[in-house]
């Protein structure tokens, strides 16, 4: 009876043991977890997705740029992001995310989060100021929004390889994937964006574009005016991407 009593308990925890190693692989594979960041991650066995594979230092000298509604569509399903816009360019496909926070460790390490939602408690939307009134051109601001991460490296290379990888499937002649959830970016992106929607061209803006993404992600020293908070620069900690 003893060790039959034994065996029970025993199969229980192997049981239990292997329902958990189950849980955990399968988080792993799935858009809910980005920050297992262990040897041999399944997200992570393939070569790198995103950011700078070619070392062209004219890889952001764009000659044109298009917005694809499909792969925004797409990267926007995946858990974790609450909206995602893509251009593409006669090189590289560029990301801009705005985060949600359904899904874990989409932020690599450290920093603190950049958005104030306490506005939303006492009906205002600026809580330092007071203020009932945002900036309509803002997607993303300080204040009541989603979720941004300012610099770059501290976005989660899971996510992002994740996102790449999606990019990839659905544009495979792109050279390189460039992300960002930079909350200047994102909106820099939106206003692109609803020049697609209204159906005019991007070509008038190609000068803009190239200076925003080289801003971003070639260290280029021609700061974009602000669009968040006009006349307030909000500094990169990085601008190389990894």
């Amino acid at each position: 009876m003893v060790k039959r009593i034994a065996s029970l308990l025993l199969s229980a925890v192997l049981l239990a043991a292997a329902t958990g190693c189950n849980y955990e692989e399968l988080a792993q594979h799935s858009d809910t977890d980005y920050g297992s960041r262990q040897a041999g991650d399944p997200k992570m066995l393939s070569g790198r997705a995103y950011g700078p594979v070619s070392g062209n230092k004219h890889q952001h000298d764009n000659s044109f740029f298009e917005y694809s509604s499909v792969i925004s569509r797409k990267v926007t399903d995946l858990n974790g992001i609450a909206s995602a816009i893509v251009m593409l360019t006669d090189k590289n496909a560029y990301v801009g995310l705005m985060l949600d926070w359904t899904a874990v460790g989409t932020r690599n390490s450290g920093g603190r989060s950049e958005q104030d939602n306490t506005g939303t408690n006492e009906g205002v939307y600026n809580h330092d100021t007071g203020s009932p009134y945002g900036n309509s051109r803002a997607l993303v601001s300080p204040y009541n929004s989603y979720f941004s991460v300012n610099d770059i490296n501290n976005l989660s290379d899971e996510l992002k390889q994740t996102v790449a990888l999606r990019v990839r499937e659905l544009a495979p002649a792109v050279q390189e994937v460039h992300i960002s959830a930079n909350m200047e970016f994102m909106n820099y992106f939106n206003e692109f964006a609803k020049e697609a929607w209204g159906g005019r061209s991007l070509m008038p803006w190609i000068d803009q574009f190239n200076t925003v993404v080289k801003y971003h992600f070639a260290g280029g020293k021609e700061m974009p005016a602000p669009i968040t908070q006009p006349g307030t620069y909000s500094p990169s900690e990085s601008q190389m991407d990894q």
